[in-house]
């Protein structure tokens, strides 16, 4: 479909597979875990520090994007690889989810969906086609198809009325995409919790080809069990030649899950948005850094990490900064969670790639079951 976009899987174990997706802007390693940048920006963080804890390629938000500051403005601009500095792959979202869930201020329609602005009230009309040129614009590498994120729980006529609408949505952001050499378009599966609507979304997804696909409608609410149980087939009925996103996913243990049913793509805010609220993620589990045990000991955060948090900031520092309100607490904890996210990505791909997942997978839930221990 589109030229110098390929993906090439190195190793296999079990359902796992590690490979590189070849992009013009540089390879992306997968498992790949995308740090989200909503608005241009990895919140408390400098791209270079991001790219710094290994991560090839950013998640922009299209929603948020052609609100504020304009996607006609970031294209005059240079596009938004100049504009925020990041000149690796960047993939953006359709901004359907976004809207989706402004309920209260979106009214769907087979046209798309019509909304007013959380940020000045404005009336918008985002169609498939339009977020498609809305992407187009931006300049991102991989470009997602417009669809409606079916909500959880749902029944079997809802959920099969948002699966074919969404399906309908494809094929318009297919047509609407075109040829465009250099840059990909996924699509999205749909079909909730139904695993024959699952396959039906699938095949058609097939039927128009795409350059990649993604498994949505899940990390809405369904618990890790319901998750699970859809990525046990969802993943199997998309092609195997093809990288596999599952969006919005995840926690940690979400993501070794995930990797091990077929998955090869990630992104969430959780390593960002933790760090913004004093917790870390370890090989141990989550930390709260606002907890009191933390003020008077003078250990790391990790002492096998190696990010500048752990290197060179207590425990004792971190939660003092937090509980103070310093920025300085926000960027050592976003820049910590990352670090661990992309280490935790390299691990997968290393014990798939030497055929030893399983041991990985045990000896990540065991730390975790230890959990984090208390200074003597």
């Amino acid at each position: 479909m589109t030229k110098n976009f390929n993906f090439h899987i190195n190793a296999i174990d079990g359902r796992a597979r590690t490979g590189v997706v070849q992009t013009p802007k540089g390879d992306i390693r997968t498992p790949a875990f995308m740090p989200v940048g909503t608005a241009a920006t990895v919140k408390a963080m400098l791209p270079e520090n991001v790219r710094a804890t290994g991560a090839d390629i950013l998640l922009g938000n299209t929603y948020h994007l052609m609100l504020r500051p304009g996607a006609e403005r970031v294209h005059n601009l240079g596009g938004l690889h100049k504009f925020m500095n990041w000149d690796r792959p960047i993939l953006t979202d359709s901004g359907g989810y976004q809207v989706m869930s402004l309920t209260d201020l979106r009214k769907l329609t087979e046209e798309g969906v019509k909304f007013r602005s959380h940020v000045d009230g404005s009336e918008h009309n985002l169609t498939p086609e339009y977020s498609m040129e809305i992407q187009r614009l931006l300049g991102s590498d991989i470009v997602m198809c417009f669809d409606e994120c079916t909500p959880y729980p749902a029944t079997e006529s809802e959920a099969r009325k948002s699966m074919d609408l969404s399906m309908r949505w494809a094929d318009r952001s297919r047509n609407a995409f075109g040829d465009r050499p250099g840059y990909a378009l996924f699509g999205i599966q749909q079909g909730s919790t139904f695993k024959d609507m699952r396959e039906e979304s699938a095949n058609k997804l097939i039927e128009l080809g795409f350059d990649g696909y993604a498994v949505g409608g899940l990390a809405v609410g369904e618990g890790q069990e319901m998750m699970f149980e859809v990525l046990e087939y969802a993943p199997e009925q998309l092609p195997s030649d093809k990288p596999r996103y599952l969006m919005g996913v995840g926690k940690p243990d979400d993501i070794v899950g995930a990797v091990q049913r077929g998955i090869d793509m990630f992104d969430c805010v959780l390593p960002s948005r933790s760090g913004r609220n004093g917790q870390a993620w370890t090989r141990m589990g989550s930390v709260n850094m606002r907890n009191a045990r933390h003020r008077d000991d003078s250990r790391p955060l990790d002492e096998n990490c190696t990010c500048p948090c752990c290197a060179n900031y207590s425990r004792a520092y971190l939660h003092h900064v937090h509980k103070a309100g310093e920025i300085i607490s926000s960027m050592l904890l976003t820049w910590h969670n990352l670090h661990y996210y992309q280490e935790l990505m390299q691990g997968l791909r290393d014990a798939i790639a030497a055929g030893t997942l399983d041991a990985f997978v045990t000896e990540f839930h065991a730390a975790r079951a230890v959990g984090d221990i208390e200074p003597l």
